[in-house]
């Protein structure tokens, strides 16, 4: 029987009024690789603070991260940031150690920590300042930094963005390896669908254009929902013409602002995706 790790209905966002993710409806089998993907401002990166414990939704259903409520950040989720996120006045060795506190003793501690950068490809590198590496280095050294601490999942908010192409897909690659070795969940943010269909063992796409109720154009007020949800077969020759067909379709009904889908039509192809919608929603009856 498969196991979701993440169940959310209906979850709601605002800040101040204005809403920023209206009625999430989605559940997330263990072991996936989930890449997200949408226009600037549909509320990728809030919903990413949701899932790790630093915001709280507005309104929800369900809520829940292996069953239980999401409530504040722990070890079941780690996170790498776009931003390098490592201490400068720390060697490679010394964030990765900072990464979990030592249950065992200093020397012990740090032969683990030397495990994951050997891990990442950065045992060489252990005693350097972040100052002292390159971007992609210092991702690497953030990843071994979220692993330490065995996390049940791995967020990752447009971790690559700043990297040169070549880092880029060589990072890309080593993610690929990292989830298959670990067997872990991974939820990673881009902006990028190219990166999305090679990483991703499933697609979802965010967005604030779509329309609901009696309307056929979008409501300035209610907020992001999933419009596209989708099971990605490995598309790793990124030359291919299906490869180019599945990025066009997802950049035409997800990322472009003047394809505007009714809610009762949008995309869930995804075994496991989900829509709960109101008959007002629907455009079954007139509001009261």
């Amino acid at each position: 029987m498969k196991k979701y790790i993440l169940d959310f209905e209906n979850v709601r966002k605002e800040y101040d009024g204005k809403v920023i993710l209206g009625d999430i409806d989605f559940c997330l089998a263990e072991g996936e690789f989930l890449t997200v993907v949408g226009p600037s401002g549909c509320g990728k990166s809030t919903l990413l603070r949701m899932i790790l414990g630093q915001e709280r939704p507005t309104s929800a259903n369900r809520f829940l991260i292996d069953g239980r409520e999401i409530s504040h950040p722990d070890i079941t989720c780690g996170i790498v940031y776009q931003g390098y996120s490592l201490f400068p006045h720390m060697t490679a060795l010394g964030n990765v150690m900072f990464g979990r506190r030592p249950e065992l003793d200093c020397k012990a501690h740090r032969k683990k920590a030397m495990e994951y950068l050997e891990r990442v490809g950065m045992a060489e590198h252990a005693n350097k300042y972040p100052v002292q590496l390159s971007g992609g280095q210092r991702q690497r050294v953030a990843i071994a930094q979220t692993l330490i601490v065995h996390p049940r999942i791995i967020l990752m908010d447009e971790p690559f963005s700043a990297l040169d192409p070549i880092t880029r897909e060589s990072l890309q690659k080593f993610m690929l390896e990292i989830w298959r070795d670990a067997k872990i969940t991974i939820i990673f943010i881009t902006h990028v669908p190219e990166e999305a269909f090679f990483l991703g063992s499933r697609l979802v796409g965010l967005s604030q254009y779509f329309a609901e109720g009696m309307i056929d154009s979008p409501d300035g007020n209610h907020g992001a929902r999933i419009v596209f949800d989708v099971e990605v077969s490995k598309l790793v020759d990124k030359t291919t013409r299906d490869f180019k067909a599945a990025v066009q379709r997802l950049r035409d009904e997800c990322l472009e602002a003047g394809c505007v889908r009714h809610v009762k039509n949008i995309i869930l192809e995804h075994p496991d995706a989900i829509m709960t919608l109101t008959s007002e929603q629907k455009g079954e009856c007139s509001p009261t």
